[in-house]
């Protein structure tokens, strides 16, 4: 897996994501663009990406491509339209971009030299107060345990599964 931290200016969003399925076809990758303000980073979407292959492999996935279905463990939610809200939309924003499988280095060079890609972007994740909000991690959440934050994320993403 690797992941693109980076600054994108998006004019059609539906040219966007058909250009990104265009090069993870090319590299036999899965790509997906995820809005910064809710990755709490990579181990946030590492998990994702493992939980939806699990899915995929147990002929359990509630998407029918991949990409979608690590969207959906992402940003823990099962219908698809809530968790569009994780993914990037027109305009400029940051955005951390995920590549996994295939051709890795090829499609990270491809994507590189999209119009959208606008700069790059240091932090990969967004602040601790969207992501809660985002998630709908309580303030008696965390205070009822010593887990870091990452962690209960990540529990958001495992409990996809269970919410059936």
């Amino acid at each position: 897996m690797e992941l693109l931290p980076c600054r994108l200016s998006i004019d059609d969003l539906d040219r966007f994501v058909a250009r990104l399925g265009e090069i993870g076809d090319t590299h036999g990758a899965t790509i997906q663009a995820f809005d910064a303000r809710y990755v709490a980073g990579e181990a946030h979407l590492r998990r994702a990406v493992e939980l939806a292959d699990r899915a995929i492999a147990r002929k359990e996935a509630i998407a029918r491509d991949r990409a979608v279905e690590i969207l959906l463990y992402a940003a823990g939610r099962r219908q698809i339209d809530r968790a569009l809200e994780m993914g990037v939309g027109e305009g400029e924003c940051d955005a951390v971009v995920l590549i996994d499988g295939g051709d890795e280095a090829g499609a990270l060079t491809d994507l590189g030299g999209l119009d959208a890609f606008v700069g790059d972007r240091e932090a990969m994740g967004g602040d601790e107060a969207t992501i809660e909000r985002f998630f709908e991690i309580t303030a008696a959440e965390r205070a009822a345990t010593d887990a870091v934050f990452e962690d209960l994320v990540r529990e958001r993403v495992a409990l996809l599964v269970v919410e059936k």
